[in-house]
């Protein structure tokens, strides 16, 4: 007896395909959309009814043969990514997450290739691929198909429409209110659109030439008579939220070690964007959150090219997933890769513990000449693997997480674990400090800590970080900003640091850095503008006219 594979016909194969991932790929999306037509079931399924219909018209343009299954088989596994990522951590998959997915190091995707993805894609992606390869497709001549596959796909639409048009009073208010909210979870079509509009942004942006800016930067008068180097450590957080500083309130003592080196630390204080991919260019740029594009960003230099043009030693190390093209132009090193040469009790697998940063900056003032700005790029508290972002002696809020699939943890777990990696960067900061008033003899300097984004804890089904700025919780654009100076530095440039005591509730946001930054190293500049600068109200001195910026703005002398 000779067994033969089941025969099926292409369209119906479509519909069934469309079905299976409209239905069992979107979870997420149908309990956000039943919650928005709540008593209205029927008005739900003919809502549903549109999509399955738009979703058949869509595969039955790749049903033609040779083709079919390589599109639908890509389609499935696809759709059954996005399901576990959005079921999971209730990530929406934008342009910018495609962006964040497309830059991610290999060692930071590993943390997220868990048992539970791999099984999740088993059942939902690898067995229905399986069954569509394995079935038997049959095509009718092709142009018989075209024809066909024409009349049913205007037939659907127009079904689609008349159902639309006969709902209009349910429909139109629900698009104009809560599209933008729940139809983000439709799986894998916004994944798909987000995929190509990435692809044509990157494609537009691939020639980018960053123009000079700030090129007639120098060195102000208090710098040019210091009497020692001046130097701001500049520390560039990941994934911190203020929420859990003790130094912002809460209720924890996660900062018991900077609590005690005379700190200034500032509670009201917001990202540029939800992700490293946006917030990090972003915060070094003089754009601005409401300025700022991926484009205009590639597009101009920024606070590390003006602090160079200045003759300012500039220096960026980096110890997460890279600069995101904001340090093309200065000395780069990667402390985290494989061929770094570092104790291995701090690197494993292409990832270091935040402790090489310290250690390299102890290791470099020894040579470090002139003036400088140093700028650290932390792993801080990056997730799922939280536990990993801290040794063994900082394990303080028990028990903890210890695992990167977090739906596995209870509440309190995660917490816990998220607790102690804010205790180790609190450990990490008060050792730069400790550092560099080990070499007060040599240096006036200073540390500005701020960190790119925040982060959601299962609060309200959302895990981890990335979502759209404006469904964005506080959690994941509230971030930690902490200075320190020393009394020389403070001296030298002319700060009253009791009086940015008393600033530190004031509303600031990633937005002030460039211009903060320009300040503190007394740079003159056009381009520098006080109004942003956070610090500019404290800073004794006059005003000179003589100096006056962009769109009138003047440098503190």
């Amino acid at each position: 007896m000779t067994f033969r594979r089941p025969a099926i016909g292409s369209n119906v194969l479509t519909a069934l395909v469309a079905a299976y991932v409209l239905l069992l790929c979107n979870f997420t999306f149908w309990g956000k959309l039943a919650e928005q037509f709540a008593g209205h079931p029927v008005k739900l399924v003919l809502f549903g009814v549109i999509l399955f219909l738009l979703y058949a018209v869509f595969l039955m343009i790749f049903s033609a043969r040779y083709v079919i299954k390589l599109v639908f088989i890509a389609v499935v596994m696809i759709a059954a990514s996005v399901a576990y990522f959005t079921d999971t951590f209730g990530t929406i998959m934008d342009r910018d997450m495609i962006q964040n997915a497309a830059q991610t190091t290999g060692a930071e995707s590993s943390n997220l290739i868990t048992a539970e993805f791999l099984l999740h894609m088993l059942a939902f992606g690898i067995v229905p691929g399986l069954l569509i390869a394995w079935v038997q497709v049959v095509h009718p001549p092709f142009w018989q198909q075209v024809r066909r596959n024409t009349l049913f796909g205007f037939g659907m639409v127009a079904l689609a429409g008349a159902i639309l048009l006969v709902n209009l009073r349910t429909y139109v208010p629900f698009w104009q209110r809560q599209r933008e909210i729940t139809m983000a979870y439709l799986n894998p079509a916004m994944a798909l659109v987000a995929t190509v509009d990435y692809g044509i942004h990157e494609m537009r942006d691939a020639n980018l030439v960053a123009r000079p800016y700030g090129e007639d930067a120098r060195i102000g008068p208090r710098l040019a008579a210091a009497k020692k180097k001046m130097l701001t450590v500049l520390v560039v957080g990941e994934t911190a939220r203020a929420q859990n500083f003790s130094l912002n309130g809460y209720e924890r003592d996660t900062n018991p070690e900077l609590s005690a080196r005379n700190v200034v630390a500032f509670t009201n204080v917001t990202s540029c964007g939800t992700a490293t991919a946006i917030s990090l260019p972003c915060m070094f740029s003089h754009l601005g959150r409401d300025g700022y594009s991926k484009r205009a960003a590639l597009s101009s230099e920024n606070l590390v090219d003006v602090l160079q043009h200045a003759g300012l030693t500039v220096e960026w190390w980096e110890n997460n997933t890279g600069p995101k093209s904001v340090a093309d132009r200065i000395p780069t090193t990667l402390l985290n890769s494989k061929d770094a040469q570092y104790d291995p009790a701090l690197c494993d697998g292409g990832e270091c513990l935040d402790q090489v940063l310290v250690d390299k900056l102890r290791a470099r003032l020894d040579s470090l000449q002139g003036n400088a700005v140093l700028v650290l790029h932390t792993m801080g508290s990056h997730g799922p693997a939280y536990y990993e972002r801290y040794p063994e002696a900082f394990e303080h809020f028990k028990p903890s997480c210890r695992e990167a699939e977090l739906n596995d943890c209870t509440p309190q777990e995660l917490v816990n674990v998220y607790d102690n990696t804010i205790l180790y960067t609190d450990h990490i900061l008060a050792a730069i400090i400790d550092v560099l008033k080990e070499r007060e003899g040599e240096f006036a300097s200073a540390m500005y800590y701020m960190s790119d984004h925040g982060e959601s804890l299962g609060e309200n089904g959302l895990y981890l970080h990335g979502a759209p700025y404006f469904l964005a919780p506080e959690t994941q654009k509230r971030v930690p900003f902490i200075t320190w100076f020393s009394d020389d530095f403070a001296s030298t440039t002319g700060l009253d640091v009791s009086c940015l005591r008393g600033k530190t509730g004031d509303g600031f946001s990633h937005d002030n850095m460039f211009d903060t930054i320009l300040g503190m190293m007394d740079v003159q500049t056009s381009v520098y503008n006080p109004k942003l600068d956070a610090f500019a109200s404290c800073r004794n001195g006059v005003i000179s006219r003589g100096d006056a910026g962009q769109n009138g703005a003047v440098a503190v002398k």
